[in-house]
């Protein structure tokens, strides 16, 4: 296995707004078309926000299983929020070796797409005996404005306006928030049947993730697969389906997969930043030829082929990791 490669980006000056964030853009387009994969320094997220959201989650994972299922998903309906345990979301058919907690947008039932009974949109489930609801609430509001700003980079990357995907995708973005506890790993001799993620890649525009210090994260690069270590003070940002559909292939979206061999629970915080639920994701006219990867990748999917909302796809993808509460719900 590599050390990684994965490039280290500054993002200050798109924090900022100064005339630097061209330089960063650049950077941004040159992460994305070798690698998919980049980590951000700079972003200007609280430590302390970090650190409080690690800490209860811990707490909640140390839980015994009957406890964190008092907020298990069944409770969360088409909302498509809360709990599930060890095993219960699969990839490409097989349990992954991890438990965790689904979140999105708080959303009331008097919002117009809980009252239209739109799935993925509500609220949120959130223990009553360990305070994680200000914290997570917090956090999702600060990531959302992070992956507004790293939108605008990456539409400046592009050559487009920095508003692109805000005016077009992106105004009411569909936000997917995770905590994922990994266990250590049962059978260390026998690691490939202990994938605490296997090979997938993310279905919006950009996904941020925070990671903890045990490390496991591993990115799929053209030489194999490469370590994707924790660095203090940095989140791991990748692409998604839909960025690489609207490029054309230029932007690819990047498999990835995690192994715990720590010895030790490890964390992870995936925050997803993807279009509007309701919106058709289309081509960007950026006179490159459509680069189809599908024979290469993990499902043998095109993102190029499809048809439809975004809703319709990232649906499609979630009733697979999900298929007993699928039936259930939507």
């Amino acid at each position: 296995m590599e050390i990684s490669q994965v490039p280290i980006i500054d993002i200050s000056p798109l924090i900022s707004g100064t005339d630097n964030r061209h330089l960063v853009a650049n950077q941004i387009r040159q992460a994305c078309c070798e690698c998919g994969f980049f980590y951000i320094i700079g972003h200007g997220v609280d430590e302390g926000l970090q650190q409080r959201l690690e800490e209860l989650s811990r707490q909640f994972f140390a839980q015994d299983l009957e406890t964190k299922m008092q907020i298990r998903m069944a409770l969360g309906g088409r909302a498509w929020r809360g709990y599930f345990g060890v095993g219960g979301e699969l990839t490409s058919g097989k349990p992954d070796q991890k438990e965790g907690i689904y979140f999105g947008a708080e959303l009331g039932k008097e919002h117009s797409l809980v009252q239209a009974n739109t799935p993925m949109h509500g609220s949120n489930l959130f223990p009553s005996n360990i305070p994680l609801r200000e914290t997570v609430l917090q956090y999702m509001d600060v990531m959302t404005q992070l992956g507004h700003t790293l939108m605008a980079g990456i539409a400046l990357s592009l050559g487009l306006e920095e508003s692109y995907f805000a005016d077009r995708y992106t105004s009411d973005p569909l936000i997917l928030f995770r905590i994922f506890n990994y266990p250590p790993n049962a059978s260390p001799s026998n690691n490939k049947e202990n994938w605490g993620v296997g090979e997938h890649t993310d279905y919006g525009v950009l996904t941020i993730l925070k990671q903890d210090s045990n490390g496991g994260l591993q990115v799929k690069s053209k030489s194999g697969w490469i370590e994707a270590p924790p660095i203090p003070g940095s989140f791991v940002c990748n692409i998604g389906d839909m960025l690489d559909r609207m490029t054309g292939g230029l932007y690819r979206s990047t498999p990835h997969r995690v192994l715990n061999t720590s010895g030790k629970h490890r964390l992870s915080f995936p925050f997803f930043f993807d279009p509007n639920f309701n919106v058709e994701v289309k081509p960007i006219e950026l006179d490159k030829l459509i680069l189809d990867n599908k024979s290469e990748r993990w499902d043998g999917a095109s993102v190029h082929e499809l048809k439809g909302t975004y809703g319709d796809y990232v649906l499609s993808k979630v009733s697979k990791v999900f298929p007993e509460l699928q039936r259930a719900v939507l």
